[in-house]
């Protein structure tokens, strides 16, 4: 099937719509935040750390029970209410600003409910799209939605970053929340056929939740793609949460300059999204993984090599980084996404994504932690070359794994074996 023939499903038409204004929101959010911490409540390498640890810690506390419950219910209902708790939150941050109350203990808490928001909306999200399209419309509807996400982030961070010379952080936070609830009446119109699932066949929860994680370990294919995207995530997370720290102080590149690398990075991940079927086809589905994983990681040493550099030639270095960077994460994220969803049962598809974000998001806000004590310690930029190291180490996993003799990848649960030693 087609990109287009995916593009006549009217509900998907209201996820895909809803989805692109929430994502283009997100931008605004994404930058505004450590700006706000940064610049406006003067936040230090340990604070940061928290604060991006916060962000992500529902997916290590409730991730595996999310999927549960996700399997439980309906999961259009689930992203419905998840979206209307991040409009709420969010209006809060421009509320306490302007009365004069916001503090930095009001973002950790504002961002960890936020974050379990999120994890009941991704884990309903990637369950969801199997029931809303044929099985065939999967892979093509898994890239429409990533190409429209990346295009909302090449302008996003940039205009955010020009707002943010305008206005203040906390204000163009309304517009995020605002956004959530364009999700919310989106998602509202979509009519499908999603069938609740049968309570007389329900376990007790923690024998659900085991069924799941047993499965993404009983897949090779799956299994080695979570390790390479749990040891990503860690050392990306790792410079991550230093990077606005990076950029605005070490730097001193401003948040213009911050949006800027920010866009490139966006530009990146659309031209990977639109290019991954035929980069797929040209190289081997499963041979993409490897490589896609492999160069991610490399193009990653330019982030520290920019300290070299002032001014503008700081931010094209920068911004090269993240276009190679993010090309290479949609490349891979739209390729084993879709392995995952193929593989996995329609019963076990909420369990099997919260056993996997799990494992790939809850390691998240550990490297948090391990980033603001590591940068306290020793400094920015020697934790941005950590980063590096660490991130050229997440491809091996998928390198010794069945994936690189792999021109197709399996369309259903077809055993596959190790690789011989």
């Amino acid at each position: 099937m087609t990109v287009e023939s995916v593009r006549r499903n009217r509900g998907f038409l209201w996820l895909w719509g809803g989805q692109g204004v929430s994502v283009f929101g997100e931008q605004f959010t994404g930058l505004a935040i450590p700006v706000l911490a940064v610049t406006l409540l003067h936040a230090v390498a340990w604070q940061m750390g928290v604060l991006n640890a916060a962000s992500t810690a529902a997916f290590l506390i409730v991730g595996l029970p999310a999927g549960a419950w996700v399997d439980r219910w309906m999961k259009r209902r689930v992203m419905i209410a998840a979206d209307f708790v991040r409009t709420i939150v969010l209006a809060l941050i421009p509320v306490l600003w302007f009365a004069g109350r916001l503090e930095i203990w009001h973002l950790f808490i504002i961002v960890a409910i936020y974050g379990v928001a999120s994890v009941f909306f991704d884990v309903s999200y990637q369950s969801y799209i199997p029931l809303l399209v044929k099985p065939e419309q999967v892979g093509p509807a898994n890239s429409t939605l990533e190409a429209t996400s990346q295009v909302a982030r090449i302008g996003g961070p940039g205009i955010a970053g020009a707002l943010l010379s305008v206005v203040s952080a906390p204000t163009l936070i309304i517009a995020d929340s605002i956004s959530y609830l364009v999700s919310v009446l989106s998602l509202w119109r979509i009519r499908d056929n999603e069938i609740p699932a049968d309570r007389t066949l329900r376990q007790p929860l923690h024998r659900e939740i085991a069924e799941g994680v047993k499965f993404v370990i009983g897949q090779p294919l799956i299994r080695s793609v979570a390790g390479t995207t749990a040891t990503s995530n860690f050392f990306s997370t790792l410079g991550g949460t230093l990077y606005p720290l990076f950029v605005l102080r070490t730097l001193g590149i401003g948040s213009l300059g911050l949006g800027v690398t920010l866009s490139a990075g966006a530009v990146g991940g659309l031209l990977g999204a639109l290019a991954t079927p035929r980069l797929a086809k040209w190289i081997g589905e499963g041979r993409i993984i490897v490589v896609s994983a492999f160069l991610s990681g490399a193009a990653f040493l330019l982030v520290p090599l920019s300290a070299l550099l002032h001014g503008p030639a700081a931010v094209i270095l920068l911004s090269v980084a993240e276009f190679i960077t993010a090309f290479c994460v949609l490349v891979y994220n739209i390729t084993q996404v879709t392995l995952r969803q193929r593989l996995c049962p329609p019963r076990l598809l909420g369990r099997m994504n919260a056993s996997i974000r799990c494992l790939v998001w809850g390691v998240m806000p550990i490297a948090a932690l391990v980033s603001g004590a590591i940068g306290g310690a020793i400094g920015v930029l020697p934790t941005m070359w950590i980063a590096f190291g660490g991130g050229m180490l997440a491809g091996l996993f998928v390198l010794f794994s069945p994936l690189p003799r792999m021109r197709e990848l399996p369309t259903s649960l077809e055993p596959v074996a190790d690789p011989a030693p």
